[in-house]
């Protein structure tokens, strides 16, 4: 018979998996099975073999398939796709990568940059029949995709392009794959013809034999250990007048004839680079989500130790204390349950945005830029929520948190890389802040950096929101200081938004302001320079605000009234824990009384409290099944059941 906890955290659990609620119930199903989780023990070269082994199993559940169009032997599912994939976090960092770089960056660029003519390749990657890499990153350039210096010239004698590393730093480094198993890449080199540079392209690029050895003019070598994901094969390749035939050439958005005319249909460069690299958004949703779930396997497993590990005896009673009774433990794990359940709601409502304009269902060219602008984003949020969180949980579960055996550690060296790989969190804060500051302005989204800056430093006041009451709002968060969470203004969701809003606009707008003032004085670089910490400011603010935003979308959605309920108190946590750790900034700006700030860091601790008795039901419906978890600490005792008292449900009601 279920219990009124287990009915609440099945009601979270349905909440959170979102709208492809069936197809993680599936996937967790389909990873129940040894064979699919990760061996720390193994040297890198035995967890690679592994891990490929572990790929070719999940080839088989039809996952991959549904990235793709139905012409390309797919399911055109893009949403389920990269839900699905995501589900792998829970077993293994290293088999999410393998299968992202597989059929997401590889197969993802030929799916959504190549024609008909490459719908041959397709299939032969959904089985693994052709195993591939994503060759983007150089030695010498990572986020400045751009100014890539491998170079693939047309040759119309011979209707081939030539493709060729110029210089040592053009090297292809840290490519996924490029170190053993990968066949064939797609490699981002500057298309030149007629001897004119015709901007970054992509090919697909032969690199072994079927016996693994490199091609003529290709050399490739291993990156070694890295600081995690052993069985992941990362590796650089070196191109020495590499020919390949013209149809190589990923061609949807430009083409180049036998005769070596290019054309394309998107005549600006800048908006065809743009609009190339936005195809494969994917990729970058994939990491957030992949993030974010490793996040919630760290916190099942700290939270699911802390019940049942105890520390210390009460003198009154003289049993000693589960480590989930202390105040400290609770404000160290549950504002980070909190946020997970906001990255959460975050992430179904990014996936679905993703999901209708790669199906066709939403074709303004504004959503797809809005699209790129939440990717970005919520993967900086994502995260950074997961290097912190992990950290957290392994210090937080003491010298059992450091033994490979209960997987902590395991998840902070796979997820550590994540806050760099597609897109460096600072460059991708930076994205997030120039589309606030420019409003999506036509004149400004084909702006090279300093035309941009120029446009910020003139026109930022008539593009950026200024709002009126802002003061006003002030005066009413100036409370009583003995108010509590339940009787202060900050407790409606109305003003909690509001405040978020506001300080983002504040930030936007004095960032534009700052620009334009340093731009009278000197260049345009050294002003955007100067101002970056305020621009960065101003990213984070707009990230914590859409979050916000996805959490009371997603907490609205929920029927149950106890269910939602407790999501409500989460959401209260979140937001007050958020404040709290950016109370200097509001203080110091006069958006909080020091009266107020102490009332919000009251209103964590009434709130820890209030959840404290739902710790295990917050867990369990963060969806990460307890025979997923594989951690040995958690066999030792039967952790207590989940609380099902009358007065727990009645206190979260209040």
């Amino acid at each position: 018979m279920e219990t009124g906890n287990e009915r609440i955290a099945d009601q979270l659990r349905a909440a959170l998996d979102g709208p492809w609620q069936e197809v993680r119930d599936q996937a967790r199903k389909h990873l129940d099975d040894e064979r699919l989780y990760g061996d720390p023990f193994l040297d890198y070269k035995d967890a690679r073999t592994r891990v490929l082994a572990q790929m070719r199993l999940v080839s088989e559940f039809g996952w991959a398939e549904r990235g793709f169009r139905r012409e390309n032997h797919g399911a055109a599912d893009p949403g389920g796709a990269v839900t699905a994939l995501e589900m792998l976090a829970y077993t293994d960092l290293s088999l999410w990568v393998k299968c992202g770089v597989q059929w997401g960056l590889f197969g993802g660029a030929v799916e959504n940059l190549g024609t008909e003519r490459h719908s041959e390749y397709v299939q032969r990657l959904l089985t693994l029949d052709l195993l591939g890499c994503f060759a983007m990153t150089e030695t010498g350039h990572g986020s400045d995709v751009a100014n890539l210096e491998t170079t693939a010239t047309y040759d119309p004698g011979t209707q081939e392009f030539v493709v060729h590393s110029p210089t040592p730093s053009a090297r292809k480094d840290y490519i996924g794959g490029a170190a053993e198993h990968a066949r064939m890449a797609a490699v981002f080199a500057q298309l030149i013809t007629g001897g004119e540079s015709q901007g970054v392209h992509c090919f697909l690029v032969p690199i072994r034999d079927d016996d693994g050895n490199d091609l003529h003019g290709v050399t490739t070598s291993d990156c070694g250990l890295k600081g995690g994901l052993p069985g992941v094969d990362n590796g650089r390749i070196m191109f020495d007048q590499v020919r390949i035939p013209r149809e190589n050439l990923l061609n949807r958005y430009a083409d180049v004839e036998p005769d070596g005319t290019y054309s394309s249909e998107i005549s600006n460069p800048s908006r065809r680079f743009f609009t190339t690299l936005g195809t494969l958004v994917r990729g970058r949703v994939s990491v957030g989500g992949a993030a974010a779930a490793g996040a919630r396997v760290a916190l099942s497993i700290a939270i699911r130790y802390a019940e049942q590990r105890r520390q210390f005896a009460d003198p009154d009673t003289g049993v000693e204390t589960v480590l989930m009774d202390y105040r400290s433990h609770q404000r160290r794990l549950l504002p980070l349950v909190a946020k997970s359940y906001a990255l959460a709601f975050a992430q179904n409502d990014l996936v679905l945005r993703m999901h209708l304009v790669q199906t066709g269902q939403v074709v303004d060219p504004a959503a797809q830029r809005a699209l790129e602008k939440r990717a970005a984003g919520f993967k900086v949020a994502q995260t950074r929520h997961a290097t912190d969180a992990i950290q957290e949980c392994r210090e937080a579960c003491g010298g059992a948190g450091y033994l490979t055996e209960n997987r902590l550690v395991t998840l902070k060296a796979d997820t550590d890389v994540f806050t760099t790989f597609e897109g460096d969190n600072l460059v991708l804060t930076q994205l997030v802040a120039k589309e606030l500051l420019t409003s999506y302005a036509d004149e400004v989204r084909d702006l090279d950096a300093m035309g941009w800056v120029k446009f910020a430093a003139t026109a930022a006041r008539d593009v950026v929101r200024e709002r009126s009451g802002v003061r006003q709002m002030i005066q009413r968060l100036r409370d009583r200081s003995d108010d509590g969470v339940d009787d202060a203004d900050l407790s409606r969701r109305s003003v909690q938004l509001q405040l978020f809003a506001d300080r983002e606009d504040y930030l936007v707008r004095t960032a534009g302001h700052r620009l334009r003032a340093r731009a009278g004085e000197t260049g345009p670089f050294e002003a955007f320079n100067n101002a970056q910490d305020h621009i960065l400011a101003a990213g984070n603010a707009h990230i914590e605000r859409l979050v916000l935003e996805a959490f009371i979308d997603g907490i609205a959605d929920i029927e149950d009234p106890d269910a939602r309920a407790l999501a409500d108190t989460v959401c209260d946590l979140f937001v007050y824990s958020t404040i709290e750790q950016n109370q200097a900034w509001f203080i110091m700006h006069r958006f909080m009384s020091v009266e107020r700030a102490k009332i919000v860091r009251r209103g964590v601790n009434e709130l820890v409290e209030r959840l404290r008795p739902y710790a295990l039901t917050l867990v369990e419906g963060m969806g990460v099944p307890a025979s997923m978890l594989h951690a040995e600490m958690l066999h030792g005792e039967v952790a207590p059941e989940i609380a099902d008292s009358p007065d727990a449900v009645a206190a979260v009601q209040h």
